[in-house]
């Protein structure tokens, strides 16, 4: 059970339960909630193509696959954080399933991801400089996948990248709201701010396991509109602003009062 404590009267827990809506954090011993940047972001229009697909799936078999994909995106992104670090990672290995909260060992289009992130790294030279790090803010909160330093080619200078690892074969326009959100939010992390000049960063969606290319993956950069993010962001507060997260009151353990009369 994913739960927060947010009291302890007796015997009887508050308990919160958070999904990926939320992020949660104790602040002088309260916690407060704020919305995903991806949850705000998904109420922006995906577009004409997005809608087309929908309809031709139809709606039950569209979030099974929403729900696959965000799997194995999840087993992906674990898998990319071990390689940062410099572990090696096995076909054979586990990974955390959100669907099912379980390890599972990676599949075979999953390895394939993974593959690709090498080539990508073969080809960019990427220097990490931090991986997996998550913000909050008053608004909202994230995780940010990278911030890596690639010298470029043509002038031969470093520049800096926040990448954002994604699996889909498509590049949505909410996808652009949220790298502008995770821009925004890495200016309240000070560590971040004192190793890289975040003024002059890039945004960047590194599609893994792509297929439609030889290569096996595909880089693309992305123009920085944290206008249009603000603009969700006010759709989602007219939507959801007096939605909070679950709570109910649990007895920390159970005990029946009648049992079977021993003989």
């Amino acid at each position: 059970m994913k739960k927060t404590i947010v009291k302890k009267d007796g015997d009887i827990l508050q308990i919160t339960t958070v999904d990926e809506r939320w992020y949660v954090k104790e602040v002088d011993k309260v916690n407060i909630f704020v919305p995903s940047v991806t949850w705000i972001t998904g109420f922006y229009p995906k577009g004409v193509e997005f809608y087309k697909w929908l309809a031709s799936k139809g709606w039950d078999e569209s979030i099974a696959i929403r729900d696959a994909a965000g799997s194995r995106g999840s087993k992906v992104h674990y898998a990319v954080d071990d390689l940062i670090k410099g572990n090696e990672v096995k076909m054979t290995d586990k990974y955390f399933n959100p669907k099912t909260e379980q390890p599972e060992e990676l599949e075979v289009d999953e390895y394939q991801c993974l593959m690709s992130f090498v080539a990508w790294c073969e080809e960019y030279n990427p220097e990490f400089i931090f991986s997996e790090v998550t913000f909050f803010t008053d608004k909202f909160a994230g995780t940010i996948d990278c911030i890596c330093k690639i010298k470029n080619k043509k002038t031969g200078l470093d520049e800096f990248y926040l990448v954002d690892w994604k699996t889909s074969k498509s590049i949505w326009p909410s996808m652009q709201l949220q790298l502008s959100a995770y821009k925004k939010g890495a200016l309240n992390i000070p560590e971040i701010n004192s190793k890289v000049d975040m003024s002059n960063i890039k945004l960047a969606i590194l599609q893994l396991g792509y297929t439609r290319n030889k290569k096996g993956f595909k880089f693309t950069e992305i123009e920085d509109n944290y206008k249009l993010f603000e603009a969700s962001y006010e759709i989602w507060k007219s939507e959801c602003e007096n939605i909070v997260p679950l709570q109910k009151d649990y007895p920390t353990s159970l005990k029946l009062s009648l049992t079977i009369e021993q003989k």
